[in-house]
């Protein structure tokens, strides 16, 4: 029965790059992992929204470089589709001025191809429990090297308590875990987390991350 439990517990991972090696390296560590099961495989972005919407996976691992529909078109694709998938960009330092349009896109964060691999699987359950993986201090430059834009949204209509829990947002933490910290019930997170993003005018969390970032609302004390 024990096992049938665990079964049922384990994280669905969907793999997208176009190098057929990288995926046999992924595959053969992530099987391993007892809580993580990879549900198969995509070439291309094209091929792994289909994959995506066939498999219905809970995180998907894709990479940003590939020919034809690349990452961030394939997020894109998702998020039109109305797809909730959580998405996790692998990406390397040289290409980080990618990294902002796949979280404007709806990534829920990204891990560099060089990430030790244990990390990687810690990244997986961190995404799938609902957590955001931006580094403030890296955000930050890249949000300043993709140029000045107006601040999105109504920012100077957030309560105080709604400027904390932002702030945790961009932090990473997820819902059970700002309402944790500011002794706060689980629903009523949830309910501030909607009331910021529909006064933001966001689509998600990484996206109200993005904001705190680049509106210093991540910089808390």
């Amino acid at each position: 029965m024990a096992e049938t439990g665990a079964a049922r517990a384990r994280i669905r991972v969907l793999l997208v790059d176009d190098h057929q090696v990288v995926r046999r390296g992924l595959r053969t560590f992530l099987e391993v992992q007892d809580d993580i099961e990879v549900v198969g495989e995509a070439a291309d972005g094209a091929e792994g929204v289909a994959r995506a919407e066939e498999l219905c996976p809970d995180v998907v691992l894709m990479d940003v470089k590939m020919p034809g529909t690349d990452g961030i078109q394939a997020l894109q694709q998702l998020r039109e589709r109305g797809s909730a998938v959580r998405v996790l960009i692998v990406t390397s330092f040289t290409e980080h001025r990618t990294v902002v349009p796949a979280l404007r896109a709806g990534a829920a964060g990204y891990v560099y191809k060089d990430v030790d691999p244990e990390a990687l699987a810690g990244a997986i359950r961190a995404v799938h429990a609902g957590h955001v993986l931006l580094q403030p201090e890296l955000a930050g430059a890249l949000l300043a090297e993709d140029g000045p834009r107006p601040p999105q949204g109504r920012g100077g209509t957030l309560t105080e308590r709604e400027q904390e829990v932002l702030g945790h947002i961009a932090d990473g933490r997820s819902n059970r875990e700002i309402a944790r910290s500011l002794h706060l019930s689980e629903k009523t997170v949830k309910t501030h987390v909607s009331n910021i993003l529909m006064k933001l005018d966001l689509a998600d969390r990484t996206q109200a991350a993005l904001w705190a970032v680049r509106n210093g609302v991540a910089e808390r004390p």
